[in-house]
């Protein structure tokens, strides 16, 4: 099953002169309920793109993108951003922790602004304990290796229990033995939380972690 589809999605962009670049083209993809996707290819290629009209961050210039059956361009904003908010998550390659925040405050954090209703304490030490850091709460993010840094954004994301986490390039800056852990921590994620995620990036050593890989070039997708 499916939780996100897009239906012949197009993303053009205008240029100078009245030309159009097309950053998608014709794009359909279904990602699947409790899955690791992998989005891979080249910079430039549109996957950053796809990723950010699967997370209601952009809307496609046509087709359609569903979210568990619900068309997210026929909502508003105002319900575009309760959807963030609620269902997804959120890692980006620079990982924007709070430097003035401990890393057990850099989750919660992230829990008010939710408004997560459950014992944050708890879910919060949770979530640290399933990415490794448990020992760490109390450390400032400067205090931190890059790769836990990473690891701390993850844990922030998941921390609300979204149904899905999108992960844009989050081993770009990693040597490839700390991407290769950060991998293998989505992949127990999807175990024990259940959670969907999508991730985006160009390194060929990671595609045989991913439950479904699509290929971007040029803005056009094949495989799945």
């Amino acid at each position: 099953m499916n939780i996100i589809e897009t239906k012949n999605v197009d993303r053009v962009f205008g240029l100078t002169g009245g030309e159009q670049f097309y950053a998608l083209k014709d794009v359909s993809v279904g990602i699947k309920t409790g899955a690791l996707t992998i989005l891979k290819g080249p910079s430039g290629s549109g996957k950053t793109t796809l990723m950010n009209i699967l997370g209601a961050l952009d809307a496609p210039s046509a087709g359609e993108v569903l979210f568990d059956g619900k068309e997210i361009g026929a909502m508003t904003e105002e319900e575009k951003g309760k959807l963030r908010r609620e269902n997804f998550g959120f890692v980006f390659q620079s990982v924007s922790l709070i430097p003035i925040m401990t890393v057990f405050e850099n989750v919660d954090f992230a829990l008010r602004l939710a408004g997560y209703s459950g014992d944050r304490s708890e879910r919060v030490n949770r979530c640290l304990k399933m990415v490794g850091l448990a020992a760490r709460a109390q450390h400032m993010p400067q205090e931190l290796s890059g790769g836990e840094q990473q690891r701390v954004a993850i844990a922030r994301a998941i921390a609300h229990r979204p149904k899905v986490v999108f992960a844009d390039e989050p081993t770009a800056e990693l040597d490839s033995q700390t991407a290769i852990s950060v991998v293998n921590i989505f992949k127990e994620l999807v175990k024990e939380e259940g959670v969907t995620i999508v991730m985006t990036t160009h390194d060929t050593s990671l595609m045989s972690a991913g439950d479904a890989v699509y290929t971007l070039e040029a803005g056009v997708c094949a495989g799945g």
